[in-house]
C-alpha cells in the first residue's frame, strides 16, 4: 500500500513537471506561432480551406483582422487573448492579413483591406477570382541555368512558340537564395534581408526568422482556396530532417543537398525519405513523378505548382541515361571567351589571368554535362504538361520556365560560376504559356524576378502579400498596349563570398565581386561597387560587356546614372519601387 502510494504521488509528481515543460515551451513560442497552435488544436489544418477548416483563411484571418469566420467554416474560432493578437500584429504586422472572399464572410460591417495599387491594377487573363474554376500555375523553376542551355530543351522552346518569351528579364542578384527569395516575395534583396545563402544576412533562417515564409505566393493563393506544393529546392540552408515544411504549401517535397542529383534526403510533408543512387532515385525524375501526382490529385480543385530542380547546378549530374548526349559538344566561344578586362576594368576583374588549355578542356566537359543534365528537366515538363491534359486542364494551365539565376563559363576569363553583374549571370529566361497568352510573342520590357510573385497572385485572383517591390505581368502577357512600362532593373549584391561550405563558394578565379548595385536597362548597364570603382557599358555597341567607358561619360549622365540607382535600391514598396525604375537615360551618347 505504501509502495502505490509513492507510485502515485511520483507520477503527479511527473505530471507537474512534464505540465511544466509544456508551459515553458509555449511561453518559448512567438505570439504568432501561439495563434497558429491554437488554430491547430482546434483542428484547423493546412490546405483545409475547400472543407472549411483551412488553417489561414478560417481560422487565423478572422482572428487576426477581428472578423467573423467563412460562412462555410467547419469548426469555430479557439478563445484567443486579445492581448497576444495584438502582440503578434506588433511582431508581424503581415501575418494573417490575407483576405477573405467578400462571398464567404459572415460578417460585413468591417471593411475589406483594400488590395496594394499594382494587385488592383493587374486582372486575372483568364479566370476571375469566384469562379468555378480559377486557372492553375506550373512553374518549373531551375538552379544556375543559363540562357545558352534553352537551345538544348525542345519542350522549353515549343512553350516559346506556343507562349510568351521576355527577352530582358533579370534577376535581382545572381546567387540562389537572394533570387529566390525575390521570386517568393516580390521583394528587393534590400527588403527581404537576403543577400548571401548563409551567415547573418542570407540562408533560410534569415529568411524565416524575418517572417518573410507568411508573406509569399504561397501563403496568397492558399488562402485563396488553391493548392499548393513545393517540390525540389527551396531555400539555402534548409535541412528535411530538421526544418518544418513552410506556411502555405498543401504539400511540400523538399530535399537539402541534392546537388549530385542521387543520395539525398527529402521532407515528404511530415516525414523524411532517403533516396540512394539508383537510376530511379535521380532527383529531377522523382520530383516529376511527385508533380504528375500532385496534378492528378488536385483535378477538382485550383493548383500552383513549383517544381524547383537542382539541375543544372554544380556538379552537372545528368541523368544515367543521357549521360552520353552531345557527344564534343564545347562551350560558346564568344568574343567574351577568355577576352582580357580592359583597362579600366574593376579590380577584382583586372587580377583574373587568361585560362588555360586544361581550364578550357574542363570548361568544355562541364558544358557538356550541363546541357545533358536538362534534358531530364525537359523531359519533365513533357510530362507535367501531359499530367494536365490527363485532367483536361491543358486549356486553364499556365507553364512558368525559368532560372534563379545565369552562369558563366570562361567569359572575361572567368572560371565557371555567378555573381557577378554580367548579362551572363543575370539575364535568364522567362517563358510564360497559358490561357489567354499569344503565340510566338517576345516582349522587350525590362522585368525581374520580383515581378513573379505579384503575377502568380494576378493570374489566380488573389491579393497580393504585403510591401511587394514588384509589378504584375498580366498586362503584358495579355497583348496590352502598356505605356510607361519600367526602363531599369536593379541588382543588388554582398560580396565577396568566404563561407566554404556554402554550394555556391565560387571557385578559384571563377569571380568573386565586391558588393555592389546595378541598373540594367534594354541597353545598358550601370555598377557601382562598394570599393568606389563604377563600371557602364552600353550594350548597343558593347553587347559582350568588354569595355568600361564609365570614365568617358558626360558629367550630368554620371549624376543621372547615380541617382537612379539610389532610388531604386532605397525604395521599399510597389508604389515607390514603380516610380524609382522609370528613369530616362541616355544610353546613345558614346555610339
Amino acid at each position: 500500500m505504501i509502495m502505490y502510494q509513492r507510485l502515485i504521488i511520483f507520477c503527479a509528481f511527473c505530471a507537474i513537471v512534464v505540465g511544466l515543460d509544456v508551459a515553458q515551451a509555449i511561453e518559448k513560442q512567438g505570439p504568432c506561432e501561439q495563434i497558429t497552435a491554437a488554430c491547430k488544436d482546434a483542428g484547423f489544418v493546412q490546405g483545409g480551406a475547400r472543407t472549411g477548416n483551412g488553417i489561414m483563411v478560417d481560422c487565423i484571418v478572422p482572428i487576426m483582422q477581428g472578423k467573423a469566420q467563412p460562412r462555410k467554416a467547419g469548426k469555430p474560432l479557439p478563445q484567443v487573448d486579445p492581448q497576444l493578437v495584438e502582440a503578434c500584429r506588433t511582431r508581424n504586422p503581415s501575418f494573417g492579413q490575407a483576405k477573405i472572399p467578400l462571398s464567404d464572410a459572415g460578417d460585413q460591417s468591417f471593411p475589406a483591406i483594400p488590395p496594394p495599387a499594382a494587385a488592383m491594377e493587374s486582372k486575372p487573363l483568364h479566370k476571375t477570382k469566384g469562379s468555378a474554376n480559377h486557372p492553375n500555375v506550373v512553374f518549373i523553376l531551375t538552379d544556375d541555368l543559363s540562357l545558352n542551355l534553352v537551345q538544348f530543351m525542345p519542350h522549353v522552346l515549343k512553350m516559346q512558340k506556343e507562349g510568351v518569351t521576355f527577352s530582358n528579364y533579370f534577376v535581382t542578384d545572381s546567387l540562389c537564395c537572394p533570387s529566390r527569395s525575390s521570386i517568393f516575395t516580390g521583394r528587393f534583396p534590400h527588403d527581404t534581408g537576403v543577400f548571401k545563402n548563409t551567415g547573418n544576412d542570407g540562408g533560410y533562417l534569415v529568411f524565416r526568422n524575418r517572417g518573410l515564409e507568411q508573406v509569399t505566393f504561397a501563403t496568397a493563393l492558399s488562402a485563396d482556396e488553391y493548392r499548393t506544393a513545393m517540390l525540389g529546392k527551396y531555400l539555402n540552408g534548409y535541412q528535411p530532417a530538421v526544418h518544418p515544411a513552410a506556411p502555405g504549401w498543401t504539400s511540400w517535397a523538399v530535399a537539402g543537398n541534392g546537388y549530385p542529383g542521387f543520395n539525398y534526403n527529402m521532407r515528404q510533408d511530415s516525414k523524411v525519405v532517403r533516396y540512394g543512387h539508383e537510376p530511379t532515385d535521380y532527383l529531377t525524375d522523382v520530383l516529376s513523378t511527385l508533380a504528375v501526382r500532385f496534378i492528378k490529385e488536385s483535378a477538382d480543385a485550383p493548383f500552383l505548382i513549383e517544381i524547383a530542380t537542382f539541375a543544372p547546378h554544380a556538379p552537372y549530374t545528368p541523368a544515367p541515361r543521357d549521360a552520353d548526349a552531345f557527344p564534343g559538344l564545347r562551350a560558346p566561344r564568344t568574343l567574351a571567351f577568355n577576352a582580357a578586362p580592359d583597362a579600366n576594368a574593376p579590380k577584382w576583374l583586372r587580377e583574373i589571368p587568361p585560362l588555360t588549355d586544361a581550364e578550357m578542356t574542363g570548361i568544355d566537359r562541364d558544358f557538356r554535362k550541363r546541357a545533358q543534365s536538362v534534358l531530364a528537366v525537359d523531359k519533365m515538363i513533357g510530362e507535367l504538361q501531359a499530367a494536365v491534359a490527363a485532367i483536361g486542364q491543358d486549356k486553364n494551365t499556365y507553364f512558368i520556365f525559368s532560372s534563379d539565376n545565369g552562369y558563366h563559363m570562361g567569359e572575361h576569363r572567368l572560371r565557371p560560376g555567378k555573381m557577378t553583374a554580367f548579362d551572363s549571370d543575370i539575364h535568364v529566361p522567362l517563358i510564360f504559356m497559358g490561357p489567354g497568352v499569344a503565340a510566338g510573342r517576345v516582349i522587350d520590357e525590362v522585368v525581374e524576378n520580383i515581378d513573379l510573385c505579384p503575377t502568380f497572385t494576378a493570374l489566380a485572383g488573389a491579393v497580393d502579400p504585403v510591401n511587394v517591390d514588384g509589378h504584375s505581368l498580366v498586362p503584358l502577357l495579355n497583348g496590352q498596349e502598356f505605356a510607361g512600362w519600367r526602363t531599369a532593373a536593379l541588382i543588388e549584391h554582398h560580396g565577396p563570398l568566404r563561407n566554404r561550405a556554402d554550394p555556391d563558394a565560387p571557385a578559384f578565379r571563377s569571380g568573386n565581386p565586391t558588393t555592389y548595385e546595378a541598373i540594367r536597362t534594354r541597353t545598358s548597364i550601370y555598377v557601382e561597387y562598394a570599393s568606389g570603382e563604377k563600371e557602364y557599358h552600353d550594350l548597343v555597341v558593347d553587347p559582350y560587356e568588354l569595355r568600361n567607358t564609365f570614365s568617358s561619360l558626360p558629367g550630368e549622365e554620371k549624376t543621372l546614372l547615380h541617382a537612379v540607382l539610389d532610388s531604386i535600391k532605397n525604395c521599399h514598396d510597389a508604389k515607390s519601387c514603380w516610380a524609382a525604375g522609370h528613369a530616362t537615360l541616355n544610353t546613345t551618347r558614346n555610339r
